[in-house]
């Protein structure tokens, strides 16, 4: 049983570095670096059972996510060790495609993820875990340092994180149903919202849904499609050791709906509270509700639906592509009518959620508000949709809260390292007004952030950070080491037209050659059978890496010219990008900036002169004045210079 310690009430000695306030996945990761990093960590929550739990599909990864799991596992953290102990099922999406648009994605056992998750935070050192809803931030000094519970305990800290997911004041809706919480059984954090907007935060809303769950041995899987994992399964985590992924795996099923169901939820709209106006929250554009689909896309005759199961031994299945609000009975008609379930029983219905979430561009880079030095947000809170972006920005407000305690400069990757940057850049520079969802395509530099890049960018960092120890270092670089050496003995081996290679040749892949040739230069003609070439000529390097490894070795032999370039576009932007403006700039007092520049900059504060260019309305001619003005040292802070320091 877990272990938990609740302070006393007003009892100054109860005293952390860092406070880490909700337990879902941007939580974890949060308390976690925080701890690993040495400093004495609290992580607050509502009920310790349901750290880890999975509110919606229990899947981890997928397109773009799965590259951000694999860069939380690169840097230290957890999910992915969490996804491959916890999973069922193994794919990579766009495998078709080259590396740079894979989507790891594990199917998981909702139940083992969250109890792996909780026993990994119950053994790590130096972090508590405390029962207790936060009411109350507390504030001193202009800083944040702390929150008082529901039963008025004071939880003092030198820097705090919230993590509330969809939990600030949530409210659920089936149909005309409504009920107060954040996910089924579990209630809303209603103090927080108003402790947060006295703290000058804008906030607004959004809502998300989930869809209903059926018995598994009422589904006629006669009538589906069958829908297998990859064989062999691929780790998310490079700690995971391929034999220790499961031998045998979970079989998902896929069905779809018809004319006939979408006449049945026309005919209900006016029940859903999403059109009949109950709903005020803004949905998720890229995870519409089966409502939406219907009507936004009404000239589609059916829509996939995917049945995956809850674990190994679990009853539940969940209905992927359903996401509802309609009343129950309506949504039992619409089950009834989808080929294959026309006796599934529905253990439980599906709801929307609305939640009341932060305007992230109130943040630095590093995630802390502008005008509460150290106070971080993280997940849902900031306007985003999925477990993997929740946790991405859990772990960078962990480790920055935890820099932050000991007066060290915050960790910001650049939007060519990591997709984690790219969201994070997003969010606080270019703001929102709908759920955001990370995509590959949001990313300029997408073909440096394939999966199989991942380690050899971030794994330094991770070890640099202290959150990656010698030995995972070492762990974490054997793949990138057997990548460039394969690498190199590609350049070195050249194939010199003889009698006995140009036989070789041909009758392995039919091609001759007039002049010696580096099997380097062989690869990138894409008329090849990459495998054939390798076995007749490098048989040592086929022999030597997996498949994953031999299809991101082709892919940066193939792509090599594009990523040259790319590095090279990016060091000449890279003194534009990274040019620092300076504390307390008086946009108002340069010339040419029209007023609608001069109040955004002022409002979001830009570091550099990269993220002035990435706020919306910030023209392309108003970053060159800026520029210009920031090289010559013009703008310097003066009477009218706007207080507080930019940050990162």
């Amino acid at each position: 049983m877990m272990q938990c310690r609740l302070p006393l009430r007003d009892n100054p000695a109860v005293r952390y570095d860092v406070l880490v306030i909700g337990g879902g996945h941007a939580g974890i990761e949060a308390g976690h670096a925080a701890a690993r990093l040495g400093l004495s960590t609290a992580l607050l929550t509502g009920d310790p059972a349901a750290i880890g739990r999975m509110s919606c599909n229990p899947a981890i990864g997928g397109l773009a996510k799965g590259q951000l799991v694999r860069e939380i596992d690169a840097l230290g953290g957890l999910m992915g060790s969490l996804a491959d102990a916890a999973g069922i099922q193994f794919r990579i999406l766009n495998r078709s495609r080259g590396p740079a648009v894979w989507g790891p994605r594990a199917q998981c056992d909702r139940a083992a993820y969250a109890r792996l998750a909780r026993e990994r935070l119950r053994a790590a050192p130096n972090l508590t875990i405390l029962e207790g809803m936060a009411e109350e931030l507390l504030e001193e000094g202009g800083r944040a340092v702390g929150a008082i519970t529901a039963r008025g305990e004071r939880i003092r800290a030198r820097a705090v994180v919230v993590t509330t997911g969809t939990f600030l004041n949530g409210l659920m809706h089936t149909g005309e149903r409504r009920t107060e919480g954040g996910r089924v059984g579990e209630a809303p954090a209603k103090g927080l919202s108003a402790a947060l907007a006295r703290l000058g935060l804008r906030l607004g809303r959004f809502k998300t849904g989930t869809p209903p769950r059926l018995h598994r041995d009422t589904i006629d899987y006669a009538q589906c499609s069958v829908q297998e994992g990859d064989e062999p399964p691929v780790p998310f985590s490079f700690r995971t050791a391929s034999a220790a992924l499961p031998r045998r795996q979970a079989v998902c099923w896929l069905t779809a709906t018809n004319a006939r169901v979408h006449d049945r939820i026309r005919e209900n709209l006016h029940r859903s509270p999403m059109y009949s106006g109950r709903i005020q929250g803004i949905g998720p554009r890229y995870c519409p509700s089966i409502e939406d689909k219907v009507v936004k896309f009404a000239d589609k005759s059916e829509h996939t639906i995917f049945l995956e199961p809850d674990g190994w031994d679990a009853e539940e299945i969940y209905v992927n592509g359903l996401s509802t609000s309609l009343p129950e009975d309506v949504q039992r008609e619409v089950l009834a009518g989808i080929r294959g379930l026309a006796r599934a029983r529905m253990i439980r219905p599906g709801y929307a959620v609305e939640y009341d979430f932060v305007f992230p561009e109130q943040l630095r880079l590093s995630l802390e508000a502008l005008d509460l030095p150290g106070l971080f947000l993280a997940g849902q809170i900031n306007g985003t949709s999925g477990y993997e972006e929740a946790a991405a920005q859990g772990l960078c407000a962990g480790i920055n809260a935890a820099r932050a305690v000991r007066g060290e400069e915050p960790f910001v990757l650049e939007r060519s390292e990591a997709y984690t940057a790219v969201m994070i850049d997003d969010l606080t520079k270019k703001g929102l007004d709908e759920p955001y969802r990370l995509f590959t395509s949001r990313a300029e530099y997408r073909l440096l952030l394939g999966v199989d890049s991942v380690l050899g960018r971030l794994a330094p960092h991770g070890r640099r950070l202290g959150l990656l120890d010698e030995a995972e270092y070492a762990a974490a670089m054997r793949s990138e080491g057997r990548l460039r050496e394969a690498e190199e003995t590609l350049r070195g081996r050249v194939v010199t037209p003889s009698r006995e290679t140009l036989a070789v040749l041909e009758e392995a892949v039919g091609i001759r050659v007039a002049e010696p040739t580096s099997l380097y230069k062989l690869l990138q003609r894409r008329d090849l059978e990459a495998d054939r070439v390798l076995t007749a000529f490098a048989p040592e390097v086929f022999a030597a890496l997996s498949r994953e490894e031999i299809g991101a070795l082709l892919s940066r032999v193939r792509y090599d010219g594009y990523i040259r370039r790319e590095l090279e576009r990016i060091e000449r932007l890279r003194p534009f990008e990274s040019r620092t403006i300076p504390a307390g700039f008086a946009y108002a007092e340069i010339p040419g900036l029209s007023r609608e520049v001069v109040e955004k900059c002022a409002r979001r504060r830009p570091a550099t002169v990269g993220e002035a260019a990435r706020i919306p309305g910030v023209t392309p001619a108003a970053v060159a004045i800026i520029s210009a003005h920031v090289a010559k040292g013009t703008g310097a802070a003066s009477s009218g210079a706007i207080p507080g320091a930019p940050g990162r």
